[in-house]
């Protein structure tokens, strides 16, 4: 099953189509680049030949003079982390849009200011007395801290689990594989040690306080997400729909499931020869509609439909998992988080806390994040970042982003970063820069686990299946991928208008490299084309891995 072959149009969207589809969906797609195990000596010079370091492999001039990359723009910067020393270079203090690279500079600095060891912790407070029968005379708050997996992705072993193919860009890839653990696990917790500690019955409020951080929908991107402080399985409810005998009709389920929501499904299963074309859609509150067709003898499919309101959302799922509990509560399931009733401020010293979910490590916060480009999770460090430093917004994280790229001795003249994740039409970086981040964070207490977070060539994150197992530079590669694409009306076509991969790399003869590879503003014509620039970005690796 090829991923593009799904069209998928989420409630919030406009539609998909043509080339402007697939603009959208190499956001995903291209950003797992293909390394050949061989490629040819094409001769030729490189468009700006390095001001020092060896000259680049022919292999490499070769990719840049091909015709595809005419009118494109190379930035290429690779350097010893053991002796400084440059080994190649092209264009190196020139500004290239960095695609999902800039996720290496907002998880940098996440990394310095909430720190590897941190724990975001939830709880749950009692407004009111409890009663010799149980009964909470009062309110029940669970008060939000900015926990970006609320124990829905927590493995038995206390880590956060990921898939290769991470459910966040179910739509743009067309299918997506769902992690084990059940994405209530953390609610289902707390609902547990809230009857645990003697509450039978609530007869007031469930209400979230969502006040953590100023929620904000992100600038400049192409998402579709409201940055909040509580997030429950991405805010996302996940659709998997599976094809039965042609003719028929196709079985859709749905994670996580609550009276909140209802789904409403019109899939035919078609013959194996035909396309698939999926299309969710809000059907009126509370309400989800899935129709279209999926071709027989397919595995199964699943997308994703992005909840309205995260606080009433998450409210509801608590809600249902009291009850489980055999907590009886007088409020309803459906409904507004009713934040009104919030005390005036967060302080809640005058109230018992009932219960605390406890996270992972921040480390594996940022694991997810870079290992699958997690682009909501990477724009909500930023007011993570200002919470830790006594802010509470989006722009304040960027302020006290900048003041730790200082810190890292990055020339700011040479770089612009308006968000977290890489999609703003304002981030720019120079080759330079992003090699100096690297060898920065290689010199840090921390750097083993900046470098476990990043996405590992031919074995996980976005890179798993970029090589074959054969491959020389499986595993030796642990680096970011980046890609941003425009839709060119005039033309009907696609601008790449970033392709990127940067991180560490240990050659073939052991040398300890950091890295940057950056292509600007090539057209494509179809998706092959657009898998090919990723190939040629992974053969410039190849050839650096066998040249050193």
């Amino acid at each position: 099953m090829k991923p593009h072959a799904f069209r998928s149009k989420r409630h919030e969207s406009k539609g998909y189509r043509s080339k402007r589809y697939v603009c959208y969906l190499l956001l995903g797609i291209i950003c797992l680049i293909s390394v050949p195990q061989s490629f040819a000596g094409a001769e030729g010079n490189s468009r700006d030949s390095p001001l020092e370091g060896e000259p680049l492999p022919a292999s490499v001039t070769g990719i840049m003079n091909n015709t595809r990359y005419d009118h494109a723009w190379w930035g290429i910067l690779v350097e010893d982390l053991d002796t400084g020393e440059v080994i190649y270079q092209v264009n190196p203090e020139k500004m290239f849009s960095p695609g999902s690279t800039t996720k290496l500079y907002t998880g940098a600095a996440a990394l310095d200011v909430i720190g590897a060891d941190y724990r975001f912790e939830t709880p749950v407070y009692a407004r009111g007395h409890v009663d010799s029968s149980g009964n909470l005379n009062g309110d029940l708050i669970l008060v939000a801290s900015g926990d970006l997996t609320t124990g829905g992705r927590t493995t038995p072993d206390g880590k956060i689990a990921y898939t290769d193919l991470d459910h966040g860009d179910a739509n743009s890839l067309g299918n997506a594989v769902l992690t084990t653990p059940d994405p209530l696990s953390g609610l289902n917790q707390l609902a547990q040690q809230v009857s645990d500690a003697g509450i039978k019955s609530v007869s007031g409020e469930v209400i979230i306080d969502d006040r953590f951080f100023d929620k904000i929908d992100p600038p400049d991107s192409a998402s579709d997400y409201t940055l909040t402080p509580i997030v429950i399985n991405d805010n996302l409810i996940d659709i998997t729909v599976k094809p039965s005998q042609p003719g028929r009709e196709a079985e859709v389920d749905w994670r996580p499931k609550t009276a909140a929501y209802k789904v409403e499904a019109n899939v035919i299963t078609a013959d194996p020869d035909e396309a698939a074309q999926l299309e969710i859609l809000t059907g009126g509150p509370g309400v989800i509609k899935i129709s279209g067709q999926i071709p027989a003898g397919n595995g199964p499919v699943v997308q994703t439909y992005r909840v309205e309101n995260p606080s009433s959302f998450a409210r509801s799922l608590l809600i249902e998992a009291l009850e489980r509990e055999g907590v009886k509560i007088n409020a309803q399931v459906r409904g507004n988080n009713p934040s009104d009733l919030l005390p005036p401020s967060m302080d809640y010293s005058d109230m018992e806390r009932v219960v605390l979910l406890t996270s992972p490590p921040f480390s594996e916060n940022l694991k997810l994040i870079l290992k699958v480009s997690q682009n909501m999770h990477a724009d909500s460090l930023l007011p993570l970042m200002a919470v830790k430093e006594g802010k509470r917004s989006f722009w304040d994280g960027l302020t006290i982003e900048r003041t730790f790229l200082e810190k890292a001795g990055l020339d700011l003249n040479s770089l612009s970063i308006s968000d977290g994740r890489g999609n703003s039409p304002a981030d720019f970086m120079t080759p330079r820069n992003t090699v100096n981040l690297l060898k920065y964070m290689s010199s840090r207490d921390d750097s083993q686990v900046y470098l476990d977070a990043l996405p590992i060539l031919g074995v996980d994150g976005s890179l798993a299946t970029s090589i074959s197992p054969e491959s020389p530079v499986k595993g030796k590669v642990q680096a970011k991928t980046g890609t941003t694409a425009k839709y060119d009306a005039v033309n009907d076509r696609i601008i790449v208008s970033s392709k990127a991969l940067a991180g560490y790399m240990t050659t073939s003869e052991g040398r300890r490299l950091a890295f940057a590879v950056y292509v600007n503003n090539v057209p494509v014509e179809n998706i092959e084309e657009l898998e090919q620039v990723g190939n040629d970005l992974g053969s410039v690796c190849e050839a650096i891995y066998r040249e050193n």
